[in-house]
């Protein structure tokens, strides 16, 4: 059995779950892959049934019944990892906005350079965002300026979404405590790991915009966000 397994939140991503699903099925290195698909129209979780006959047991699937949302996505995977005792479990977009290839390095940032978790951060010395507009690089970045004032973090990309966790770190995290959603879900994930003690590592990579499918980012997730980091500070994690 693997001891890595990545987990893929889906909805309505027929253009790229078996593109994605073959690239991390095609390293060296063996991951398993996890999708959590909220119940996608397009037929997303039937593409991905189809691989699962083909590559065994290394494709997990998990169907919930309505769009929930990506913070309960990943709560669901985490939970379904830790029981199945993989010892480094990764988040990664289905949309190639993350590129695959760097799973390897927060692999070992966490397996072999000290590290409890690893984020795969645009903001960091070494890394970029490609294809985006200057507005939106600009919001994101200080959107992180504005998370390391309040919650006092020492991360650059607070709201990034590619990480490598040891399986302890969840294990140790309060997942229920977590009922965000979107940007807000991946800062208070942060912000609870290093309030337990556990040591971070940023790994540089490029973000890439997606090119297929649509992207499911709303203003009401930046709102969330805004407000959310304040409402950290007094929560159980």
């Amino acid at each position: 059995m693997s001891d890595s397994v990545v987990i893929i939140p889906t909805f309505n991503e027929k253009e790229n779950v078996e593109k994605m699903i073959r690239k991390v099925m095609s390293f060296e290195k063996d991951f398993h892959v996890l999708i959590v698909d909220d119940s996608s129209p397009d037929g997303t979780a039937l593409i991905v049934q189809t691989l699962q006959a083909e590559f065994n047991d290394r494709i997990h699937l998990e169907v919930r019944q309505g769009k929930l949302g990506l913070g309960t996505a990943y709560i669901h995977g985490f939970k379904w990892a830790i029981k199945n005792k993989y010892d480094y479990i990764f988040e990664m977009d289905c949309d190639f906005s993350h590129n695959p290839e760097d799973l390897i390095r927060l692999y070992d940032a966490c397996a072999n350079d000290g590290a409890d978790f690893s984020i795969g951060s645009r903001y960091c010395k070494g890394g970029h965002v490609k294809d985006w507009p200057l507005k939106r690089v600009l919001m994101s970045y200080f959107a992180s300026v504005y998370v390391r004032m309040i919650l006092f973090i020492g991360i650059n990309d607070t709201t990034a979404g590619f990480k490598c966790y040891k399986r302890k770190v969840l294990e140790e995290i309060n997942l229920d405590g977590n009922t965000f959603k979107g940007y807000a879900f991946q800062i208070c994930m942060k912000y609870a790991a290093l309030k337990h003690g556990f040591k971070a590592k940023e790994v540089p990579i490029t973000f890439i915009d997606r090119e297929l499918g649509n992207s499911k980012m709303s203003s009401s997730i930046f709102k969330e966000a805004f407000f959310g980091v304040w409402k950290m500070r007094g929560m159980k994690l």
